[in-house]
């Protein structure tokens, strides 16, 4: 059975949804970074709309395809530095939200590196990514 395309039928139900990304575009964050959060967090939720798209904004924004096929073991290499670390750990425990979501060390590591904006801005890119991979899951939205 073909599901509801929600742009198709009703694209004022992204508004907010595109609003957050403008945010997310004029964050302290640079492409790089926003991609392996979107990569990570897609992956972990089994988007493969938002893989396909994603990872294709990761190429462009520099990131190499060793890392990219990487990124699933980003514990075990040294190919992430630690810094891309930490937003991927971030990433990952908001994402499994039910695991308790953000682990107070994780989040006491977080504010000795960011900012207050850095760490506003990462939470809201995994947030949106997590709202974007739950729509073209349940959606089953298809890769043009």
């Amino acid at each position: 059975m073909e599901r509801i395309n929600i742009y198709k039928s009703n694209p004022k139900a992204y508004n907010g949804l595109f609003a957050l990304e403008k945010f997310i575009e004029e964050s302290p964050l640079d492409k790089k970074q926003i991609s392996l959060i979107k990569m990570r967090a897609s992956q972990m939720n089994g988007c493969s709309y938002c893989l396909n798209m994603h990872s294709n904004e990761a190429i462009k924004a520099g990131e190499t395809h060793q890392r990219l096929h990487l990124l699933p073991a980003w514990e075990d290499t040294n190919l992430f530095d630690e810094t891309e670390k930490l937003l991927l750990k971030i990433t990952e425990e908001i994402t499994l939200i039910h695991h308790n979501g953000l682990k107070e060390d994780t989040y006491k590591k977080a504010t000795a590196l960011f900012d207050e904006q850095t760490i506003i801005a990462i939470m809201m890119v995994i947030a949106t990514i997590n709202m974007w991979n739950r729509i073209a899951i349940s959606t089953k939205l298809q890769i043009d």
